[in-house]
């Protein structure tokens, strides 16, 4: 007992005299380096935000660096991204501008102002920038490929083909170069010049999706349907979830009498972009022509909610409404029709006989006297076929154009410019998407996966003890918080003083490192706590991640995730904690470890669709289809929909 008792004298005295200690060291901290710690620590979260594409967060991180330190370029910068992805282009030029005030020497800023620039039409300026950004880095080619793009987009097609040839002579080998030329050939109407200039893109890169839509749409042009339908295979494996390559298709399909292809097409291209006009409009003429009516109507039933006063659109479902029963649905679509084109004879014809199937005499008889006036010599009674081998342009209002296709009124190369930031943020594309990890949070979340509420027992536990507001929640994604939400988190971590509850809010809001050290601090005090080795393994694989697309070697911090996950299970296996490490298998390209523990977290709790989900994914990597796409159908009959798309795809 006094040995006890000594040992914890010792102890207290060891503690006193460590804490005098770091007071006397702390002292000895100028205070400049606590506020370049803080500014760079906020400067990094930002950052991080920005890779988890937070857009929002991450401005709010970059204002408050702002607010210490106006004069550093970075968090300028930075905020110029963030704005540029959430499409406030005018914003982050602005913020470009301020960090080229800053420091005039970073090409990167030049080349996002000129980014901002092109979304605003403002080609000449953005020429400006690019030539400024090759003052300092006259070799880089994505600079020059973006200004000779802005000298195609003002109609100088002569000097972008002069820079063109110069481009060809430093990069010989860059397939995009001749494909640029072929899109200035074809605005000067050279056809010849521009295939020519498409075939040596595609000699130096057969893979390039684009170039072989290009190729197609000049052979659908020239009315060359076998030829462009080719050319638009290729393109469609190389570019399988582009919506305009199937619409293209299917007009070349169409115009070879293979209606079931045209049909399947436009039936691709709608689930890749459920929204597409053309899509539902040549969709809906398809149908009726092989008398699928109703579905033809539910097509343009759609069109016109698109396009409201569309007039092709209104008379063809009038046809349709007609012919399934529904005489006065009819009328009304035919009347605005014929308000527009009084002398659409064809029309009047079609309404004088809705007016009699309804016993209306009188306006059919006064529909038919005009056309009778008129002594118009029309066949009568029944729908003329869908026209073959004629198509309308999309802007072309002849009435009389009803039953032809439509085509886009202008179909050219997509200007694809260059970027370090070009597409998501973290630039990192991934032909497959794994659900992500499930975390505590502070947010309830809305789970993708219908009828599923997260639950565990020490969760719950925990959150007895806490008031309403502070309730945690395990939930699989990270949440994007509002501005005001963003600045309310601020204010209150630093009102929260248990450590694990902090970290959880210090999560949401992205700030990794403090939640690590937070939680690191937590379990020298509580080494058996399970949910703070399950946080801090989860912050940890979000930082690892942001590391990594900074060049940095994230290996052994990746170890320490499987070390603090394996430590939690140990202490109390939940599903959600084998299906983390499942996630964790499948970064090290271990599919057989990560099948294990997606199977294990199934066996805790089988409606865990993301465990399904992922399962699925980890068996089609490891080779074995059809087990990965019976557990994607699982996925989605427990509500992951996007499970199906992907079955799709290994079906095919």
């Amino acid at each position: 007992m006094l040995d006890n008792h000594s040992n914890s004298s010792r102890n207290r005295s060891g503690k006193s005299v460590l804490w005098s200690l770091l007071i006397f060291l702390f002292s000895f901290i100028p205070q400049g380096a606590l506020a370049q710690f803080n500014t760079d620590r906020l400067l990094m979260n930002g950052r991080s935000a920005l890779y988890y594409e937070d857009y929002v967060l991450s401005i709010q991180y970059f204002n408050q660096v702002i607010s210490a330190k106006p004069y550093l370029y970075e968090p300028w910068y930075y905020r110029g991204v963030a704005k540029y992805y959430l499409d406030d282009y005018s914003g982050a030029e602005s913020d470009c501008s301020e960090a080229i005030s800053r420091n005039p020497f970073v090409v990167g800023i030049y080349e996002l102002r000129g980014l901002c620039r092109i979304q605003q039409k403002k080609y000449q300026e953005a020429i400006s920038d690019y030539n400024r950004a090759l003052h300092y880095e006259p070799e880089t080619s994505s600079l020059w490929h973006n200004r000779a793009l802005c000298r195609l987009q003002q109609k100088d097609y002569e000097g972008a083909l002069a820079e063109l040839d110069t481009m060809s002579v430093k990069w010989s080998k860059n397939a995009s170069i001749p494909a640029m030329k072929a899109q200035a050939y074809l605005q000067q109407k050279d056809t010849a010049q521009a295939i020519a200039a498409l075939e040596q893109s595609l000699e130096l890169d057969a893979y390039n999706g684009r170039v072989w839509a290009q190729r197609a749409v000049i052979s659908l042009a020239r009315s060359e349907w076998k030829e462009g339908e080719q050319s638009l295979d290729k393109a469609i494996h190389l570019l399988p979830r582009d919506a305009g390559l199937y619409i293209n298709r299917a007009l070349a399909r169409f115009n070879q009498n293979n209606l079931r292809g045209a049909m399947s097409d436009y039936d691709t291209a709608l689930d890749y972009d459920p929204n597409n006009f053309l899509g539902h409009y040549n969709r809906g003429l398809l149908r009726a022509q092989v008398g699928d009516d109703n579905r033809a109507i539910t097509d343009f039933d759609f069109v016109l909610k698109l396009e409201p006063d569309n007039l092709m659109a209104l008379y063809n479902r009038a046809l349709l409404l007609e012919q399934t029963g529904n005489p006065r649905a009819a009328i009304r679509d035919y009347s605005k029709v014929i308000e527009q084109y009084p002398n659409f004879w064809t029309g009047l014809h079609q309404r004088a006989q809705c007016y009699r199937k309804l016993g209306m005499t009188k306006q059919a008889e006064i529909d038919e006297f005009r056309i009778l006036k008129a002594q118009i010599d029309k066949r009568y009674g029944r729908q003329p076929r869908l026209s073959k081998r004629q198509m309308r342009k999309r802007s072309d209002e002849d009435i009389e154009k009803y039953n032809q296709l439509a085509v886009a009124d202008e179909q050219e190369m997509e200007s694809d410019y260059q970027t370090a930031w070009r597409g998501r943020v973290q630039n990192r594309r991934v032909a497959l998407d794994y659900m992500p990890m499930y975390v505590l949070s502070t947010e309830r979340q809305q789970s993708v996966v219908k009828h599923y509420v997260a639950f565990d027992r020490h969760v719950d536990s925990l959150n007895h003890t806490l008031p309403a507001d502070r309730q945690l929640y395990i939930v699989c994604t990270t949440t994007t918080l509002s501005e005001a939400a963003t600045q309310r988190y601020f204010s209150r971590i630093g009102q929260l003083s248990n450590l694990l509850e902090r970290a959880v809010a210090l999560s949401v809001i992205q700030n990794y490192a403090d939640a690590i050290d937070d939680l690191t601090t937590y379990l020298q005090t509580d080494s058996t706590s399970s949910l703070a080795y399950w946080q801090r393994a989860v912050c940890q694989s979000r930082l690892n991640h942001f590391n990594a697309s900074q060049g940095t070697d994230v290996r052994m911090k990746t170890a320490n995730v499987l070390i603090d996950l394996n430590r939690a299970i140990e202490l109390d296996a939940n599903a959600y904690l084998y299906y983390n490490r499942g996630n964790v298998s499948v970064e090290r390209q271990d599919f057989s470890g990560a099948i294990s523990d997606y199977s294990k977290a199934i066996e805790l709790d089988a409606n865990l669709a993301e465990a399904w989900y992922n399962r699925g994914l980890a068996r089609i990597a490891a080779k074995h289809t059809q087990e990965g796409i019976d557990d994607l159908s699982k996925a989605g009959e427990l509500g992951l929909y996007t499970a199906y798309s992907i079955i799709k795809k290994y079906r095919q």
